[in-house]
């Protein structure tokens, strides 16, 4: 069971600080200081905390799914219903701050910042030339404005760590302290400025697929506006990405299969697997793919190919919601390219039942645990990368994440603009997005924009904090249990504020 391995990982984590992160190697250090072939591998391990962290995967994966699709009106926990009992309490909001999701993720993010930290300072201090130097900057200060962006979405105000703190200032006020949510912004906007100073543009020397861009900083900046409302600022950012002619919207139907990896409309994602080209078992976002999987309610005995294949296809977590289903529009594309319907009966014709686009077949929807999946988390163990132990490997599977792709930009844009009373803006881009969707037009009101940004962004982790920021959360999750004043964000960990002896002080309501 699911529950077995994430105790595992919480019981190893619950009690450490996070600056409680090990030594990255003086070695590389004081060779990255005068070598760029060494920081350009010190930067790497900054990269690695974006899918395997020391205390599990916390920052982007399976934690974070769990923590953001679940809480939002897309996703219900899904798998049997005694399983995962922390996963449960997030979809009904009876979570406490002892659940220990929320303190997996401030580790992660945290142990991702302190390395980051040691990366900026090892960088500052470098003599080789200074284009590499700035853009090896660019990308580690855009993965730590990125990292802290999560952090006060999902926290509010958190520690401001943006140095190396010495052994001596670890029980120090400035460590064990709230900064406020400006003071953090800020930190967010500085460092994802440098990045769009610095970084070169995807294509451009120096631009190599799979890291961070100028293009990826100007978006994730947009972003950031948005949420800060400066409406011009993300207008005007979101506006260089598109005109840079670097972007375009790809196929939605196999986007986010391993042959949609790093297309013409990712902007940044995570690397797995191929892709980071190297071995597989250090490569992969461990139950990303198979925590999200269909789940049997016994065994299969499929062959796919020649391949057989036995047992579950995944544990059956976040399993999209009827919610969700009934928010699409007759004929758009992104319904069955986003979630798995699995048919309630067997049904006629030479293969019954329900056929993946990889030739899997779920018998019926008695066979498995949950009606609905997410396609968009799925990774075929017959016809994409299998994990580095074989296909039974099903923990291990080398799915790239998608975190800002085009299209997100493009409605960025068109919110901004409507923000701006530019109607025929917002319109225009609003449009793109749907006709790719194989939809008609229709007016670029913030109202259909949202919508947009729900059905567009469905199951990747952004329509909690739509809700929250757009004011909607306290009606649209009114059902689950929100409640205003308390939930627009998750609790303080309370193994961090006993750490802190109290000092790191709770959000309202905890």
């Amino acid at each position: 069971m699911l529950a077995t391995a994430v105790c595992i990982t919480a019981g190893s984590s619950c009690k450490r600080s996070f600056l409680d992160v090990p030594p990255q190697g003086q070695l590389t250090e004081e060779q990255a200081l005068i070598d760029p072939g060494a920081a350009e591998k010190l930067v790497g391990g900054v990269y690695n905390t974006l899918y395997f962290g020391s205390f599990g995967n916390n920052t982007v994966g399976f934690l974070w799914v769990i923590m953001n699709d679940v809480a939002s009106d897309d996703a219900d926990k899904g798998s049997f219903p005694a399983d995962f009992g922390p996963a449960a309490e997030i979809d009904n909001f009876t979570f406490n701050a002892n659940n220990f999701i929320f303190n997996n993720v401030w580790l992660g993010h945290y142990e991702a910042i302190v390395r980051a930290n040691k990366a900026i300072d090892v960088l500052n201090r470098s003599t080789f030339d200074e284009t590499t130097r700035k853009r090896l900057l660019g990308e580690v200060r855009f993965l730590r404005g990125f990292y802290y962006f999560n952090l006060v979405r999902a926290f509010g105000g958190v520690p401001k760590i943006i140095s190396i703190i010495p052994p001596s200032e670890a029980n120090s006020d400035a460590v064990n302290t709230r900064a406020t949510r400006d003071e953090i912004y800020a930190v967010i906007i500085e460092d994802l400025q440098y990045g769009v100073d610095n970084l070169p543009a995807k294509g451009e020397a120096g631009a190599v697929v799979g890291r961070i861009t100028k293009g990826a900083a100007q978006g994730m900046l947009a972003k950031v506006y948005l949420y800060r409302q400066d409406w011009q600022k993300a207008f005007d950012l979101s506006k260089a990405v598109i005109e840079s002619g670097k972007y375009s919207l790809g196929d939605y139907t196999t986007m986010f299969r391993e042959v949609g990896a790093n297309n013409s409309e990712s902007i940044f994602e995570v690397q797995t697997g191929p892709h980071r080209g190297i071995d597989n078992c250090d490569a992969v976002s461990p139950l990303f793919s198979n925590g999200q999987g269909p789940r049997s309610k016994g065994a299969w005995r499929n062959n796919v190919d020649g391949k057989p294949y036995d047992g579950d296809l995944g544990f059956g977590l976040n399993s999209p919601s009827a919610d969700l289903a009934n928010a699409y529009e007759p004929g758009d594309i992104r319904r069955g390219a986003t979630i798995i319907f699995i048919n309630p009966t067997v049904g006629g014709g030479p293969n019954p039942g329900t056929v993946l686009w990889d030739g899997f077949r779920i018998p019926t929807q008695d066979s498995v645990e949950n009606p609905r999946y997410s396609y968009k988390a799925y990774h075929s163990p017959f016809k994409e990368t299998p994990s580095c132990n074989g296909y039974l490997d099903k923990d291990f599977k080398p799915k790239n994440i998608r975190i800002l792709r085009y299209a997100e930009v493009l409605l960025i844009y068109a919110e901004a603009a409507a923000r701006l009373n530019n109607t025929g803006e917002a319109t225009a881009k609003l449009n793109l997005v749907r006709a790719r969707a194989n939809l008609g037009p229709t007016t670029g009101t913030l109202a259909n924009i949202w919508k947009e940004r729900r059905v567009e962004l469905a199951m990747e982790q952004d329509r909690f904090f739509d809700l929250v920021r757009t004011g909607q959360a306290a009606t649209v999750l009114a059902g689950k249990g929100f409640q205003t004043g308390k939930h627009e964000v998750f609790p303080i960990p309370q193994a961090q504020r006993d750490l802190s002896a109290g000092r790191l002080t709770q959000n309202p309501g905890y």
